[in-house]
């Protein structure tokens, strides 16, 4: 038997549950963005480097092989010397992702990679 105050519990308690399970939600939709770009601006730098290694334009090959390895608006420096080049890919995500995104803010990933030279 029921109670006589007992009528609306279950949608007092979803209403309560709802938002925090949304909040978590977007959170971890968020951290999974966060982590797939890191991982694409880590691809780009190496694929950066590895093109500027084998050849004499570097800064050129490094930039095209970055901006071809993945599909993000990758700011692309090249560092060389005598024996290796060092490229460094940047990309500022701007957190979108409803709710979750006016709390985090942009986040900045960088990778650098440095490859030797390969003789011409």
């Amino acid at each position: 038997m029921r109670a006589q105050g007992d009528t609306g519990q279950a949608a007092v308690e979803f209403a309560i549950v709802l938002p925090v399970a949304l909040v978590a939600v977007l959170g971890i939709v968020q951290v999974g963005v966060a982590l797939r770009n890191e991982l694409a601006v880590n691809v780009a730098a190496r694929e950066g480097a590895r093109a500027a290694a084998v050849t004499t334009d570097m800064s050129a090959a490094a930039t095209s092989a970055t901006l071809a390895a993945v599909h993000l608006s990758i700011e692309v420096s090249t560092v060389a010397n005598d024996r290796d080049v060092t490229v460094t890919a940047t990309y500022v995500d701007d957190t979108d992702v409803a709710i979750i995104g006016a709390f985090i803010g942009p986040v900045t990933h960088t990778a650098s990679v440095t490859m030797a030279l390969e003789p011409p």
